[in-house]
């Protein structure tokens, strides 16, 4: 099966669109969504209705940090972004602020675990961003594929000889084989809002057939989600961020 891992929408409804539409000409058979559906963009509302109705055809999706923050005060997060979270809570339903309570912090479905940050304590936010930290997930995940978001960087690692963590930088659209005779541990990177001055939506593939993992970068109308947050009197740094500014 060939999954599609969406991570770190953030609002971005423009992002989310252009990689489901990348997606289904991958011949997806299953997406995950690995959490942060909402949080610094500015369509909140469209985001959870088109995740919720896949959901309903089937995907996986989790909850993340910012998702959480809708319900819980969560100190690790900017002032910004808790503005952010304020202006949100205002413009959703009941039934779609229902829905991010009940999202799931951890699947586990075959050889795969999903989850938003680190499997080790998926409640505690921790990033993934070093061997150790996801040597310490993939003991906790106790899958061959973890799969992850939070940290907005795309990037794999594996056990190389013994116990040693190796990390790897993927080249969009190029499948990296990820075979049965490691573990490893993927950050899909972020839908909504990349940080690496690259203003394309990231995401990536995962197909357990052929065990082998391919990242992806999608360009889509980022000039018109960032005139939406400016618009919505957000701060005026999430917008920079989609148009690969500081």
């Amino acid at each position: 099966m060939r999954i599609a891992l969406l991570s770190d929408i953030h609002a971005n409804i423009e992002a989310l669109d252009a990689c489901l539409r990348h997606a289904k000409q991958q011949a997806i058979g299953r997406i995950a969504f690995l959490g942060d559906l909402i949080g610094y963009g500015a369509d909140p509302a469209p985001v959870i209705e088109r995740v919720g109705n896949l959901v309903a055809e089937g995907a996986i999706a989790l909850k993340g940090n910012h998702d959480e923050a809708l319900s819980r005060q969560d100190p690790s997060l900017t002032a910004e972004a808790l503005l952010v979270i304020e202006w949100t809570r205002d413009r959703l339903a009941a039934d779609q602020r229902a829905f991010i309570d009940g999202l799931p912090l951890i699947v586990h479905e075959h050889d795969a675990c999903f989850v938003h940050a680190s499997a080790d304590a998926p409640h505690e936010w921790r990033y993934v961003s070093d061997g150790g930290a996801a040597a310490r997930s993939i003991d906790a995940a106790n899958a061959l594929w973890c799969l992850v978001g939070h940290v907005h960087d795309q990037m794999l690692y594996y056990q190389g000889a013994g116990r040693r963590l190796m990390a790897f930088a993927p080249s969009p659209g190029v499948p990296v084989p990820v075979g049965r005779h490691r573990r490893w541990l993927a950050v899909a990177g972020s839908v909504g809002q990349p940080r690496d001055g690259n203003t394309a939506a990231a995401y990536a593939v995962l197909d357990t057939g052929a065990a082998s993992l391919t990242f992806f970068r999608v360009p889509y109308d980022h000039p018109a989600a960032a005139a939406k947050i400016r618009a919505a009197g957000l701060p005026e740094r999430f917008a920079r961020r989609l148009e690969g500014l500081k």
